[in-house]
This record gives structure tokens, C-alpha cells and sequence, in this order.
């Protein structure tokens, strides 16, 4: 059972998911509508997990992500499930982008990926778990917002499939199964993906981070 702070200022959506994470044994601890309420929740129930929207009242701008952010600075290692009506990749890399392996799990999900029940409580899961979790959407916008003369072009189409799921958070076991291959294939093309970016071999979050930050085209060795 996992202790849940929810925000969502969508009275529906919040209610449904209410009800979801309870069918299922987790226990929600507080329901919110708004960051300051999240913020006070989180502070009072010391809950092993959050789930909040990006754009809160009152301005309905980042104000949910925000505030994510500075619950993990105050509560290092806090695990943080973000939900977002659109795809928007400046909001995966600024909740990414100081994110430590160390520091917690972090997952970035669209609103949509709610309705599918399994891989939605899988995410929130295994972010709970500490794990890091991208939407594949927002994976394969970064994927085409790559250039020719990004290190990615020299990985070919089953190795980019393989690091568009590296990228998710799925371990090798998941990949493997996500495109009905070997575990040995796949461990082969991770092999080539690694040498090709110059990536360390690592498993779990510093693998994620690092193959994050190749597709937005940041300097890993850095």
C-alpha cells in the first residue's frame, strides 16, 4: 500500500482517481486542488508518493510543477508523479534537469496515459519505487526534435527503439518484452546504444538521466 497526495484542481479527475488508487489498495492520504494546499498536505502526511497536475490554480500555469520542486527541496527524496494535459517538453527537463538518481523517484506522464489503468499504476509504482518515468510521447517528441549532427543518428531504428524505452524507464527485462525480443538482443543493442553515446552502462535512474539528457541535446560528459 502506498500513502498518495494527490493534487488536481479538475474536481472529476481527481475524484476518479481517488477512487482508482483506493480499488486498488493504495490510500490517499489528501486530496487537493491547488499548490499551497499541496504543499500543506505533503508537510502534515509525509506521504510516500505525489501525484500532481502541472497547471494549478491560480494561474494555471506551472504552478503544480513548482511546486513538485520545492517539496523535493524540502523533502529530499520525495517520489513525484507529474500529470500534464499536453505534451510539453520544457516541463519534463525542468523537473528533470537537477534531478539526482539518488534524489527519489520522478515520472512525467500525460493526463491521457490515466485512462490506461495498468501502465498508469506501473508508473506510479515504480516512480514510487524510485525509479524515473517519462511518457513515451513525450520521448518521441524529443526524438524528432533531433538534428543530424546529434550523436543519435548514428544508432540505427532497432537501437533507437531500444533507447526510446531506455529513456521511459524500462529496465531491460521490460524492453525486451515491449518489442518481443530476446533479453540477450536487447542487452546487445543497450551494448551498442552505450559505446555509440558514450554512455555509462549503468541500470535505473543514472541510465535514464543520461539518455535524457542526450536527447535534448545536452553534453553528458560534462
Amino acid at each position: 500500500m502506498l500513502r498518495v497526495v494527490l493534487a488536481e484542481d479538475a474536481v472529476l479527475l481527481r475524484a476518479g482517481l481517488v477512487e482508482l488508487l483506493s480499488r486498488v489498495g493504495h490510500k490517499v492520504t489528501s486530496a487537493v486542488g491547488d499548490a499551497g494546499e499541496l504543499a500543506r498536505a505533503v508537510d502534515a502526511d509525509q506521504p510516500d508518493v505525489v501525484i500532481t497536475d502541472v497547471r494549478m490554480p491560480p494561474g494555471f500555469r506551472d504552478e503544480g510543477l513548482k511546486a513538485a520542486l520545492d517539496l523535493r527541496a524540502r523533502h529530499r527524496g520525495l517520489p513525484v508523479l507529474v500529470l500534464s494535459q499536453y505534451v510539453a517538453t520544457a516541463y519534463a527537463t525542468q523537473l528533470l534537469g537537477g534531478a539526482a538518481p539518488a534524489e527519489g523517484g520522478l515520472g512525467y506522464l500525460l493526463k491521457d496515459r490515466v485512462g490506461e489503468v495498468a501502465e498508469f499504476l506501473d508508473a506510479l509504482e515504480r516512480v514510487a519505487g524510485g525509479a524515473t518515468v517519462i511518457d513515451p510521447e513525450v520521448i518521441r517528441v524529443l526524438l524528432r526534435q533531433q538534428t543530424a549532427d546529434r550523436p543519435l543518428q548514428r544508432l540505427t531504428p532497432r537501437e533507437r527503439e531500444v533507447l526510446a524505452l531506455m529513456a521511459e524507464g524500462l529496465n531491460n527485462h521490460s524492453i525486451a518484452q515491449r518489442l518481443t525480443i530476446t533479453e540477450a538482443s536487447v542487452v546487445k543493442h543497450c551494448g551498442n546504444i552505450f559505446m555509440k553515446l558514450d554512455v555509462d552502462p549503468t541500470e535505473g535512474n543514472r541510465r535514464v538521466l543520461a539518455v535524457l539528457a542526450h536527447l535534448r541535446g545536452e553534453d553528458v560528459t560534462a
